[in-house]
């Protein structure tokens, strides 16, 4: 696995993408026409749309805005202002000129209106593809991926296929120098002694345990359970099941640190993201939607997500391509143009999961050099920004 090479776009800063987009950023609903209309006639053409939209203006989201337009998979960023609203675009586009990304503003009130600044962003968007189409490319290998995993739509399939499978595939990874991040601390409450005794030494250790007690704090504050009524209509019973499920998806590996959405990984190895804020209740409830932990992962760098579902989730992303890998059979084959891989065979005996787990890591590779995933394929770029 250490020996297969791609090639990647390399960054002023060392990182290196896998893909090379131009984003067109947006934070308030009034230049959400403006944007749109300036990257809807680039559907064919790697342009994204990505907004702050509905985001509190704070400190948060300059960290997180700044992390993502400079993520390893953006080439370039165009950013639509109104010129009313109070987040600091100067600074952001300053930030990302030094980046050594093309980057541009368009002030709407200063560009004269509405179509005047659509007018300028085409011109501008246009002229930037013949820039980022002549991006420097290196060789990359394993040892250069950042990786987030998630789970949506979980059923009872999901803890005897896909997410063993997955877990698998993350420790082989991690054996080869990749990275891999993972999330969910609130679903897999009851599972504590276990994930702390991975620590890779007592300090971790200890921010470990400090970071599953607030999850589960958080959990009692809003009366919140972990199974929710997609999960028990696919016969996943119970808080427990459910947090096995959810950790036996990151494999055995030790865990090598905790960081904040936004923070990048210090070394290869296991990291779990803590997402506990100072605002506990909010946090927790907004943490159900998986779109959200996406884009905090893709702000710490992953350069893709690996997705386990068995209901059939179809959220794709921008920025970062998503893997779906299905749990159950039935589901694989009513939904086959929106799933990569289909671990259901594991139920019918076809293939072991140590196999299923080397296809997953093929599939990561595949992805990686330039294959498109399912959701790239059919234009998902879901992405939101709290």
């Amino acid at each position: 696995m250490n020996h297969f090479q791609w090639e990647g776009y390399l960054r002023k800063d060392g990182r290196k993408g896998i893909r090379n987009y131009i984003v067109v950023v947006y934070n308030t609903e009034c230049t959400h026409h403006v944007a749109r209309a300036i990257a809807s006639p680039f559907k064919d053409h790697p342009v994204q749309l990505i907004n702050m939209a509905g985001s509190n203006l704070n400190d948060n989201s300059d960290i997180m805005m700044n992390a993502i337009c400079m993520h390893p998979n953006v080439g370039a960023v165009l950013l639509v202002a109104s010129g009313s609203e109070g987040f600091d675009f100067n600074k952001l586009e300053g930030q990302v000129n030094q980046s050594g990304r093309p980057v541009n503003k368009i002030v709407i009130q200063e560009a004269g209106g509405t179509q005047k600044a659509i007018d300028a962003g085409l011109d501008w968007v246009d002229w930037c593809l013949g820039i980022v189409d002549i991006a420097f490319m290196v060789p990359m290998t394993v040892d250069d991926l950042i990786i987030g995993t998630i789970s949506g739509g979980s059923d009872a399939t999901t803890g005897v296929t896909a997410n063993p499978a997955l877990g698998r595939a993350c420790d082989k990874l991690i054996s080869n120098n990749a990275t891999v991040i993972f999330q969910e601390t609130g679903e897999m409450i009851g599972l504590e002694a276990v994930l702390i005794d991975r620590a890779a030494n007592p300090a971790i250790s200890e921010h470990l345990k400090r970071s599953l007690e607030n999850a589960a704090s958080n959990y009692r504050l809003i009366d919140n359970e972990s199974i929710v009524p997609g999960n028990a209509s696919g016969y996943l019973t119970t808080d427990a099941e459910k947090s096995m499920s959810i950790y036996c998806k990151v494999g055995g590996s030790q865990i090598s640190g905790l960081i904040k959405p936004g923070e990048k990984p210090s070394r290869p190895g296991l990291y779990l993201m803590d997402v506990n804020p100072g605002d506990k209740s909010v946090r927790a409830l907004v943490s159900k939607n998986v779109s959200v932990g996406i884009v905090e992962m893709i702000a710490s760098g992953c350069h893709m997500i690996i997705f386990t579902t068995g209901s059939g989730s179809v959220v794709g992303s921008a920025i970062s391509p998503v893997i779906k890998i299905c749990s159950n059979p039935q589901t694989y084959e009513r939904m086959k143009g929106d799933m990569d891989i289909n671990a259901g065979d594991i139920l019918h005996g076809e293939i072991t999961i140590e196999k299923m787990g080397n296809n997953i890591c093929d599939g990561i590779l595949a992805v990686a050099a330039g294959i498109p995933t399912c959701s790239e394929g059919m234009g998902h770029q879901e992405f939101m920004l709290t």
